[in-house]
C-alpha cells in the first residue's frame, strides 16, 4: 500500500562487518548524543525534541538522507537536496511531482521498508531523517551513522511533522512561508468553489484500489483527508466508520458505500489484482452517483497517496480545482 500504510517487514541484522564500522565510528565521535559516523567533534548543534527523545543535530546539516517520501518531500520543499533516500514505485526511484533537479543524483539507499546501512553509512549523511512508524526498529543502528530524527508516525501528522524537520534542517523561516503559502492557495481553491458554504456541499469519496486488498474507503484521519478538509470539502457518512478515521476496506459487493456527489480514485498495483476492472465494470459502480453524473477522476497515487507533504499538497490542490470546476 501507500507510504502511510505499508506493512512492516521483518528486521534484518545489520552485516557483521557494518557492525564493526558502527561500533568504531561511535567510538570515535565522542559524547554528542549519538553523533555517528557522519558528524565533526565541536561543530555548532541545535537541539530537536523527536519521537525517540531530545537529537542534537548540526546547526547546518550538509548532507542528509531521507527514509520515506513524507521526509523527501519536506526536504525538497525546504529547498535541501539529500544525498540519499529511498527508492519508490516511479520509474526514477523518486516520485515524479518533485523537481527533477531536486532528485537528480541523489543515491537510493535501498527500499523504504529496508534501507540499507552499508548504502546510508558510503555516503556520510551528517542527518537522517524518518519515522518511528517506518523505522523505529533501526534506530539503535542509524543513530550509529548519524543524527537521526524520527517523527512518531506519518500520514494524518505531516504539518506537525513538516515543523520538526524544518527545525531539524534549520529551515524554520522557509517553513513558515510554505505554511502560509498553502494556506493562502488553499483558500483560492476554496473560493473557486463558490466559497466555504458550496464547498461544503460537495461530498467527497476518495477510493483507493490496491493489489491483493479489497477496495479501500479513505476516512478523514490520513493525509488526503486532510487537504480535502483544508478546502472545506464534505465527505460522506461512511468515512465515519473508517478504522481509527484512517480507511474502510470493502468488498466488491458493497462498492455502492462509496457513493457522494465526487469520486477520486488511485490504483496502488496492477489494476488487474487490485480489482478495478471488476469493480468499475460492475452495476454497483455504475449505479453510484458520482459516476452516473460524470464526476469521476481516476488521480496519481504516487501523489494523492505518497506523497504526504506541501509541494505535493499543492499540486493535488491544483488537480482538485481543475476537476471539480470543469
Amino acid at each position: 500500500m501507500s507510504s502511510t500504510t505499508l506493512p512492516f517487514r521483518r528486521v534484518l541484522p545489520v552485516s557483521a562487518a557494518l557492525a564493526g564500522v558502527l561500533t568504531l565510528s561511535a567510538c570515535g565521535s565522542g559524547s554528542g548524543g549519538g553523533q555517528g559516523a557522519g558528524g565533526g567533534d565541536g561543530a555548532k548543534t541545535r537541539t530537536v525534541t523527536t519521537a525517540m527523545g531530545e537529537v542534537q543535530v548540526p546547526a547546518e546539516p550538509k548532507r542528509v538522507v531521507v527514509l520515506d517520501t513524507a521526509e523527501l518531500d519536506s526536504a525538497v520543499t525546504l529547498g535541501v537536496k539529500p544525498v540519499g533516500a529511498t527508492r519508490t514505485d516511479s520509474p526514477s526511484g523518486f516520485p515524479a511531482h518533485l523537481p527533477a533537479g531536486m532528485v537528480e543524483d541523489v543515491k537510493i539507499v535501498g527500499q523504504m521498508l529496508e534501507p540499507s546501512m552499508e548504502a546510508i553509512l558510503a555516503l556520510k549523511p551528517d542527518l537522517i531523517l524518518t519515522s518511528k512508524l517506518r523505522h523505529g526498529g533501526k534506530y539503535a543502528e542509524l543513530k550509529q551513522i548519524a543524527p537521526t530524527v524520527m517523527t512518531e508516525g506519518t500520514g494524518p501528522s505531516w504539518k506537525e511533522n513538516f515543523l520538526v524537520h524544518a527545525k531539524a534542517l534549520g529551515k524554520e523561516a522557509e517553513a513558515g512561508k510554505t505554511i502560509a503559502d498553502y494556506s493562502a492557495r488553499a483558500a483560492e481553491v476554496t473560493a473557486a468553489l463558490g466559497g466555504k458554504k458550496q464547498a461544503g456541499r460537495t461530498k467527497v469519496s476518495m477510493v483507493r484500489f490496491v493489489e491483493g486488498m479489497d477496495v479501500c474507503l479513505y476516512g478523514k484521519k490520513n493525509y488526503i483527508g486532510t487537504v480535502l478538509a483544508d478546502v472545506g470539502l464534505d465527505r460522506p457518512p461512511v468515512t465515519d466508520q473508517a478504522k481509527d478515521g484512517f480507511i474502510l476496506t470493502v468488498s466488491p459487493e458493497n462498492i455502492d458505500r462509496a457513493d457522494a456527489d465526487v469520486i477520486f480514485h488511485s490504483v496502488y498495483g496492477d489494476p488487474k489484482k487490485a480489482k478495478v476492472p471488476a469493480v468499475t465494470g460492475g452495476p454497483l459502480w455504475k449505479n453510484l452517483t458520482a459516476v452516473k453524473n460524470d464526476r469521476v477522476h481516476a488521480v496519481n497515487d504516487a501523489l494523492w497517496m505518497q506523497g504526504i507533504g506541501y509541494t505535493a499538497a499543492d499540486k493535488i490542490l491544483g488537480e482538485l480545482q481543475e476537476a471539480l470546476t470543469a
